[in-house]
């Protein structure tokens, strides 16, 4: 694939549901002249192979890919160094004739790259120490309250458990003294890039079926012994690497007494299921949307080639 000289760059965006059939659709379709920036915030981690569902070595060889195993699971990877780290990749791409995809489950990754990221001040590494340290000491539900109190608007978004951006609030409350909702977001995908979404959809008892099979797949690969090691290798609950589901829950499960593969499997295939209607919720509220099941490749293919040569 060549890709010629515009104004305007191209990316192509491939999202679903965690489950669904991203992976599979890659290396049957888009195997051959692109380049994938990965867009799943589990699979930057080193050593967090089966419970985030890295793709595998196999895989990686067929098709290049960005933006996998590039930090320890105890860093702080933001939605900002994503957007940063894929600007920069994409002319990078481009100029090597290939086209880049961007595919993955996290869905801010993907809003903030389509529209930018807001206007919000930038971390305060100082702040962020001394939130998390309070995290440490005092638990999630705690700065949950807290934030609801400053920024109800914000603790009306952002679920109780999803402690990256209930800090990441809180940490803009602080240094600003502003509420993060206050800050305006881009409503406009910007104007610089010229996009193709697909977005991967299935009935929810097709999901869910394949959300189950997956997590027994897990289990299956190792994912008890893969949770020993990063533990041997001093992994705690806090790192943000195991706060992803297929990890916590393990964590989760010591505190609750239940230490069965089988209690710990259930929940990690109930909060997957959570997690996909969630992910649905949200990718559902961006624009510009074509939304396909992932056997519809003559529609995939009729999308790629319409847009490609548009």
């Amino acid at each position: 694939m060549i890709v010629t000289n515009r104004s305007k760059q191209k990316i192509l965006f491939l999202f679903g549901p965690t489950g669904v059939g991203k992976t599979d659709l890659l290396y049957t379709r888009f195997s051959r002249g692109y380049e994938v920036i990965n867009a799943d915030s589990m699979q930057v981690y080193r050593g967090l192979d089966i419970g985030s569902a890295k793709p595998s070595a196999q895989m990686l060889n067929q098709i290049p890919h960005h933006l996998i195993d590039i930090l320890e699971p105890n860093v702080q990877f933001t939605v900002g160094d994503f957007v940063e780290r894929a600007h920069a990749l994409i002319p990078e791409i481009h100029a090597r004739g290939h086209m880049p995809i961007v595919s993955g489950g996290t869905a801010f990754y993907f809003k903030h790259l389509l529209f930018g990221l807001p206007t919000a001040p930038v971390s305060d590494p100082q702040v962020r120490r001394e939130l998390e340290l309070q995290l440490q000491q005092e638990g999630a539900s705690v700065l949950y309250e807290q934030l609801c109190e400053v920024d109800p608007v914000s603790g009306n978004r952002i679920h109780r458990s999803d402690t990256y951006r209930i800090l990441r609030a809180l940490e803009v409350w602080r240094t600003s003294g502003r509420a993060l909702s206050s800050f305006s977001m881009h409503e406009q995908i910007d104007q610089g890039i010229d996009p193709l979404i697909i977005g991967l959809r299935r009935d929810r008892e097709e999901l869910y079926r394949r959300i189950d099979e997956r997590v027994s797949i897990m289990f299956e690969q190792g994912l008890v012994d893969e949770l020993r090691r990063l533990i041997g290798g001093g992994a705690t609950e806090q790192w943000p690497g195991m706060k992803g589901i297929g990890y916590r829950e393990f964590f989760l499960a010591r505190e609750a007494g239940e230490l069965s593969s089988r209690g710990i499997a259930e929940m990690i295939r109930r909060n997957s299921r959570v997690y996909a209607k969630r992910q649905m919720t949200f990718f559902s509220s961006l624009p510009g949307v074509n939304w396909v099941h992932p056997e519809q490749t003559d529609r995939i293919n009729s999308l790629v080639r319409n847009w490609y040569d548009g």
